[in-house]
């Protein structure tokens, strides 16, 4: 059995500067497990597989794995996934608005001249954590409590506590635990000041399905519920722009807006860099 896959780059200022994904389509075959094993054998953060969708008002539907499960939702996969389907659809490629079906739902992606962006998915969870779970996450990356200016659960899907940091320059200095014992998934936000504008600076810490600590080098997901969180709170009130990704060597940037009905987009650039089969699987 042959399966077409693209490796995408997203979120990239330039190429190979962002997040890559692996999009694979024609896997209707495959077994949930056969998915995932795929996904650990690739290495990347996520694989999306698309299909045909089950929902009428959908234009496909995507399963997203990372490295240790089955995701309900992730944002580079989103964008990355419409990138590939419509080049597979030219005759789709005025379509001012797609519909992908996952596991969250139906999620509406935009074009944004040449970017893509979706619409934020509602949070799942929001709120403050628990003393033990801050501190879980302080320790996890070497924090100072006195470092932290306010901690909230995030999740849209993947299962995000976000850190909110005084400064850009604070959150590139963490230096992260190597492995840890349970399931954590944690961003991190600072201001940029000064000459480099009114930014933020992003980063993103996930155990692995071997406990290992790893670092995303641009997510989608995260950027999205931080977003909700700034404009929810009042601690910002213009569209704005996130860098992730240099401590990686990366230059990820993601494009945050609001709109009249504030709905929140998360936008970025996707570039397909490899396009191929899969055999003997």
């Amino acid at each position: 059995m042959a399966l077409a896959i693209h490796i995408v780059d997203v979120f990239g200022a330039g190429p190979c500067s962002g997040n890559p994904l692996a999009v694979v389509s024609g896997a209707e075959g495959l077994h949930t497990a056969e998915m995932l094993r795929l996904t650990r054998w690739l290495h990347f953060s996520e694989t999306a597989f698309v299909f045909a969708p089950t929902d009428a008002q959908a234009d496909y539907r995507v399963r997203i794995f990372t490295l240790d499960r089955e995701m309900p939702f992730a944002g580079h996969p989103t964008l990355g996934s419409c990138h590939v389907w419509l080049a597979a659809h030219p005759e789709r490629a005025q379509q001012a608005q797609i519909v992908q079906e996952c596991g969250a739902g139906l999620v509406r992606i935009r074009r944004e001249g040449e970017r893509l962006a979706f619409a934020a998915p509602p949070l799942a969870r929001f709120g403050p954590p628990t003393p033990a779970e801050r501190d879980q996450a302080r320790q996890l990356l070497g924090l100072d409590d006195s470092d932290i200016l306010d901690a909230a659960w995030i999740d849209n899907g993947p299962g995000w506590l976000g850190l909110r940091l005084a400064s850009a320059e604070k959150v590139r200095s963490i230096d992260p635990a190597r492995r840890w014992p349970t399931r954590m998934d944690i961003g991190v936000i600072g201001p940029h000041h000064g000459a480099s504008g009114s930014g933020f600076e992003v980063r993103a810490f996930f155990t692995d399905h071997l406990g290992a600590i790893v670092e995303d080098p641009v997510t989608g997901s995260l950027n999205g519920a931080f977003a909700q969180w700034l404009f929810g709170t009042g601690l910002i009130g213009d569209d704005y722009v996130a860098t992730q990704g240099a401590c990686l060597g990366r230059q990820g940037r993601i494009y945050l807006a609001r709109d009249d009905a504030q709905q929140v987009w998360v936008g970025g650039e996707t570039r397909t860099h490899v396009a191929g089969a899969l055999r003997g699987l």
